[in-house]
């Protein structure tokens, strides 16, 4: 604990801290500072927390984030929020509020941690670009390895600061909605606050400068405490931690011992590809499209199988993606899974896409061999196939029959197909379908009907 053991700075946490403000575009600080900031709370045991506010380790960076316009994939715009600062701290403790028994619990396994706290610019302006900027960052969080990010499990939170104003006039009061553990709940906090706040200044109210929090599940923010005559947190240079110095290749004295240094230069050079990057190259390598890159990297794992799936099939990556987002992925959702717990391997969708394009089986039979794959039972997509008896009907003769029979049977149909009412022709196919209970392929049941109906 702070108030028995000197204070130990973690050489990770240093490093992670460096990463992300050169992810981030940020000015690192060769010389950074550690200060007290005292404040008396449950989950504060020590009655002060170490921060960085006078000096913090990184400053003036940019975020980059791409958000859907009226909620289209295809029509996407690209945003940028400026970086204020990153600065390290200790983390303080979790309190745990049990509103039944009207008492709270207080869990300090986490107390004294270190905590990286990332300081945006106030500029954006709803909850939908807040809740991209903020995925974003996970992203790159997540692949720098500076942190799992997992918002579920308290790997990363949010402090959503929210005000309004006029245009050109100045910022109004402030509130800051506490501790979301979720992007989504991010958006709805921010669009609320918004909300109320407009509506409290409409019917001549004031905004207090206040903390609140956001309840899920009535959907909107609530007080915590107000921060009414300013707090005086009494900041004073941390006694126990010495200002941190970093070097780079330049002012790395020669005679130093590498394994006691944090070299800026040597983690720049070993960063990884970032989340724009990687897109970039999913686009250019498989000829996808843009917002089908970002599908792939929002989801963890699915990337990698995307890619172990084009490894292994004979299928175009462009059809591939159709399958893995539409389909698979669909599945995944359904049943609250992620990539990695899928029952279907990257090996069984290359196997079921493989039979796809050799037109050994429909489209349709494919996706009931997906289905039956989802069981787990350990069977192959071709054992299904078999087992399920749904390869195509390799039979010509035996396709123009059941197409004649269909033709004959749908008399309005083909009158609307001659009079020119092309459209009409898919139900046709539908029907043949349906009759070969997906063993036909559409495509050549599609040439055999407009053959049949030009005779």
């Amino acid at each position: 604990m702070p108030s028995i053991t000197t204070e130990v700075l973690n050489r990770r946490c240093v490093e992670a801290a460096v990463m992300t403000g050169l992810a981030l575009n940020c000015s690192i600080n060769k010389k950074s500072l550690f200060d007290r900031k005292h404040y008396f709370y449950a989950d504060l045991p020590a009655g002060y927390q170490i921060t960085q506010q006078r000096v913090p380790i990184a400053v003036n960076g940019s975020l980059s984030y791409s958000l859907c316009i009226d909620n289209k994939m295809s029509q996407m715009v690209t945003k940028t929020v400026r970086i204020k600062q990153i600065q390290l701290e200790q983390d303080s403790g979790k309190s745990l509020h049990d509103d039944t028994r009207s008492q709270t619990l207080v869990d300090l396994n986490r107390a004294g941690v270190g905590l990286m706290e990332v300081v945006m610019e106030p500029d954006m302006c709803c909850g939908e670009e807040a809740a991209a900027a903020v995925r974003e960052l996970q992203l790159i969080l997540q692949t720098l390895g500076s942190s799992q990010a997992v918002m579920a499990e308290g790997q990363l939170r949010v402090d959503a600061n929210v005000s309004v104003h006029h245009p050109g006039e100045p910022y109004g009061v402030r509130t800051e909605v506490k501790n979301i553990n979720s992007i989504r709940f991010l958006a709805k906090a921010v669009d609320y606050e918004i909300q109320r706040q407009i509506e409290e200044l409409e019917n001549g109210g004031t905004i207090l400068n206040e903390t609140r929090a956001f309840d899920s599940k009535l959907g909107c923010t609530v007080p915590m405490r107000d921060k009414e005559g300013k707090q005086d947190y009494r900041f004073m240079p941390e006694p126990n931690l010495p200002p941190l110095i970093l070097y780079d290749a330049k002012s790395l004295p020669a005679n130093m011992n590498h394994q006691q240094v944090v070299n800026i230069d040597w983690i720049h050079e070993r960063l990884p590809d970032l989340p724009s990057v990687k897109r970039a190259k999913l686009v250019e390598q498989y000829g996808i499209l843009p917002e089908h890159s970002f599908a792939l990297l929002n989801e963890d794992g699915l990337t990698e199988f995307f890619e172990n799936v084009v490894k292994q099939t004979q299928m175009k990556p462009k059809k591939v993606i159709g399958w893995i987002l539409n389909v698979l992925l669909s599945y995944l959702k359904q049943h609250s899974l992620t990539v990695k717990e899928s029952p279907i391997s990257s090996l069984m969708m290359a196997d079921l896409l493989n039979l796809l394009e050799k037109k050994e089986i429909s489209s349709t039979a494919a996706k009931q061999v997906l289905a039956e794959l989802w069981k787990g039972e350990e069977k192959t997509p071709l054992e299904i196939v078999k087992e399920k008896k749904l390869e195509l009907i390799q039979d010509q003769k035996e396709l123009e029959q059941i197409c004649q029979a269909v033709i004959d049977g749908q008399e309005n149909e083909v009158m609307a197909i001659k009079a020119g009412n092309l459209k009409v022709l898919n139900k046709l196919i539908g029907l043949v379908q349906r009759e070969t209970q997906g063993r036909s392929s559409p495509v050549l049941v599609k040439q055999l009907l407009e053959k049949k109906l030009s005779e």
